[in-house]
């Protein structure tokens, strides 16, 4: 099969066509003939060499989030051939990346693809929805919880703003001028300016602060002035993880610090419906900022690493 990886990490240009074996489904396996892959921030860690590779041998295969068809069902894995799937991948395994034609994943990381949206659209939903829920879990976000989301306008904060809106929440959303009918067409309607005083201009909306924060912006402490005392930060990356800054310890006013990773929610699975279903419903938006071949792969990575993409770069891939 065709993939999308490299030798050994490096920048952008390390990328290139690879021919690799096509993969087998195991029991509890599905495997998946990928029609679209999408392109996140994680993955430019990946190739960059963020990530310890040295456990599995090379090449390497980023992308961690797919929609295709399955193609091969293992026992048990309660799915059919030629089912639509959208699936969130770990490469935990060699070549086990999202950038190639046919991957292996474990029956619980699939989910079917929502029918009201084609599979570029499905691409950009697994692993992005997944750990936007679980930032409302960790943040103990409800019905009536005054919550704000840094870089709203991107994929994890429009995802965490949709649904912290569907779940009864305040949410305070940030936007620079460009993005303002973005964010507030997703549904906000309590929007900070983003920039040097936005921190203030979220206490303006909710007087003594929000309860909870999640950083999509990757702002650090630069946020923390928008939460209550005793409040909550929730953290996208690990502390020293390329573009994080380093937190005050301890926390000042009694704030908790928070790492969310999609991977740690209880039930995967559920969420994955969860998500499906809110994007038939119409309470969460797919965004695709463009559909690329795999030659421009290389292009997309610059591009997430130079920040300010709205939605996802999402590869087509047959």
């Amino acid at each position: 099969m065709k993939a999308i990886g490299f030798h050994a990490p490096g920048g952008p240009s390390v990328l290139t066509v690879l021919d690799l074996p096509t993969p087998q489904a195991g029991p509890g396996e599905v495997r998946v003939r990928v029609h679209a892959a999408a392109v996140n921030p994680a993955d430019t860690l990946v190739r960059a060499g963020d990530v310890d590779l040295s456990a599995m041998p090379g090449p390497y295969v980023p992308g961690m989030d797919v929609a295709g068809v399955v193609d091969q069902a293992g026992g048990g894995s309660g799915f059919a051939v030629g089912d639509a799937v959208m699936a969130v991948v770990v490469p935990d395994r060699p070549h086990n990346g999202g950038y190639a034609q046919y991957v292996v994943v474990p029956a619980g990381q699939v989910t079917r693809a929502p029918r009201n949206v084609g599979p570029f659209e499905a691409a950009t939903v697994p692993m992005n929805g997944l750990t936007a829920l679980r930032a409302l879990r960790v943040l103990e976000v409800g019905a009536g919880s005054a919550v704000a989301v840094t870089g709203s306008a991107g994929a994890f904060g429009g995802f965490f703003l949709q649904l912290g809106l569907a779940a009864g929440a305040r949410v305070v959303a940030d936007a620079g001028e460009a993005d303002e009918a973005l964010v507030r067409g997703l549904g906000a309607e309590l929007v900070a300016r983003r920039g040097p005083g936005w921190t203030a201009g979220v206490r303006e909306l909710v007087p003594g602060g929000v309860g909870a924060l999640a950083d999509g912006a990757l702002l650090g402490p630069a946020a923390l002035d928008a939460i209550a005392d005793d409040g909550a930060y929730a953290a996208l990356r690990a502390p020293g993880e390329r573009g994080t800054a380093p937190m005050p310890r301890p926390a000042p006013r009694g704030i908790a610090y928070r790492h969310v990773a999609f991977h740690e929610n209880p039930d995967v699975p559920g969420g994955l419906r969860a998500l499906a279903d809110a994007v038939e419903a119409g309470r969460l938006t797919p965004r695709v900022a463009e559909v690329i071949g795999p030659a421009d792969l290389a292009r997309a990575h610059a591009a997430v690493e130079a920040g300010g993409v709205r939605g996802r770069f999402v590869v087509d891939l047959g």
